[in-house]
């Protein structure tokens, strides 16, 4: 008698293995379908192999920064080094995950997934059945539409670069540009950084990420923004990158960064009764599609939460308690941190500025200058603000957003005072070690 397994999980990223696993110990008959690596982009090719780098260039800075403050010979990056040190975390990744989805009961396929039916899905030469569907397909990077396209390269490429080159440039200037910017700046590289327009980083406070710009710009970075590029060409120089009136620049590599999209156009959705948009997989808030026994979660939906790994791990942690019969409530979303790893770190939540500013008989907002408080003055940071944004009515925080070397920290802090709508008053007596982030907070937030 043919196998019908109880799901069927497209996609072994941090959503999709932690499913896939979790399904498989409350001994549901599971299969889970990768494509390419095993584990998903964030261990593989994204978040983790990224923040390695990052700590080469938090080293870098505090040592930069402290120089004749009792610090001498400030350190280089030495790129092969540490792409070494990087490729030990990542190797191993792809292995042990498949062997963790193999442990855990769960049966793994490698190949290609496409929907034959609304309960048949084809692999390679196999057609595999199963009651219900789990999408975890995640996302890739999007790239410009021009001429010369063949030549760009992606984040992917970036971090597995076995040298840096002189000169390197990033179209697009999201999070990923400026992450990827200032890493190849501290190791040594030329950057440049094109942007269509002139808002990089839209989702943030423009004022702060014009100070994000400053301090890049400060250590070489140069923005070219309001260029609309038009094709790359390849010389024996390297790329030769146009727009459609004067702008020229002669490049070593070029990156596109200009956003990401689901990866859906090989799952043949419409033939199991699955609907979407550009933006990816519609659900429902239940994370259940078009189709009723097949759902989505993480990257490749299309939803006005951001894209990061911790959601996924949150729609993963909901969907497994739904399918399990554990709740029948709405997924319902806490405040989402997000940040940019740059230097310095950008990071906000809740209620944004902009929001803010639009309803101003609703919120007030609150910029503090930190950077002669002891928490950054001490290890000499250039620059250190933060916005706090209060409820009127209620007097409660429901929005940040941090500029510091230790925004990732202060976010998180933040966005707990937020989530359990913690008064200002309560938070005042509470006693944090000191001096660090935490016992700040009370100068924060008053």
């Amino acid at each position: 008698m043919e196998k019908v397994y109880d799901v069927i999980v497209i996609g072994s990223g941090v959503a999709g293995k932690s499913i896939a696993s979790g399904l498989a110990t409350e001994d549901k008959q599971v299969a889970i379908i990768e494509e390419d690596l095993w584990g998903g982009t964030c261990p593989n090719r994204g978040c983790d192999p990224k923040k390695v780098l990052v700590s080469a260039v938090e080293a870098l800075d505090q040592a930069n920064q402290l120089n004749g403050k009792g610090i001498k010979n400030s350190p280089t990056i030495d790129w092969p080094e540490l792409m070494a040190f990087k490729k030990t975390f990542t190797d191993p990744v792809s292995e042990q995950s498949r062997k963790g989805l193999d442990s855990s009961g769960a049966e793994t396929f490698t190949g290609t997934a496409e929907f034959i039916d609304s309960k048949t899905i084809k692999v390679g030469d196999r057609a595999l059945k199963a009651s219900q569907f789990v999408i975890a397909t995640g996302a890739r990077p999007s790239l410009l539409d021009i001429p010369g396209k063949e030549h760009f390269l992606t984040s992917d490429d970036f971090l597995s670069l076995p040298e840096m080159p002189d000169t390197i440039t990033f179209v697009g200037a999201g999070y990923i540009s400026f992450e990827l910017a200032a890493i190849a700046n501290a190791a040594g590289a030329d950057v440049h950084v094109i942007q269509h327009n002139d808002s990089p980083l839209k989702a943030y406070d423009q004022g702060y990420v014009r100070t994000v710009m400053a301090e890049l710009e400060s250590k070489g970075v140069q923005f070219h923004l309001n260029t609309d590029l038009a094709e790359i060409n390849k010389t024996d120089q390297g790329y030769l990158l146009c727009d459609e009136a004067d702008f020229k620049l002669t490049t070593d590599l070029v990156f596109g960064t200009t956003g990401r999209i689901p990866n859906t156009e090989k799952l043949k959705l419409e033939n199991a009764g699955v609907e979407g948009d550009k933006k990816g997989i519609l659900v429902n808030e239940y994370l259940q599609t078009s189709n009723p026994t097949i759902f989505a979660l993480g990257d490749v939906l299309s939803k006005k939460q951001p894209n990061l790994t911790p959601v996924s791990s949150f729609e993963s942690a909901y969907l497994l308690s739904y399918l399990t019969d554990k709740t029948t409530e709405p997924i319902a979303y806490p405040s989402i941190p997000t940040i940019v790893f740059s230097t310095p770190r950008l990071a906000q939540v809740g209620v944004s500025a902009k929001e803010a500013g639009d309803d101003p008989d609703r919120f007030d907002q609150t910029d503090i200058d930190a950077t002669k408080w002891f928490s950054y003055s001490r290890s000499n940071e250039p620059v250190s603000k933060i916005k706090v944004i209060t409820d009127k009515q209620s007097g409660l925080l429901v929005g940040a957003t941090c500029l510091n070397n230790k925004a990732d920290e202060l976010i998180n802090y933040l966005a707990f005072l937020i989530d359990r709508k913690i008064p200002a008053a309560d938070l005042s007596k509470m006693v944090f070690a000191y001096p660090s982030i935490g016992s700040d907070l009370a100068s924060i937030y008053s």
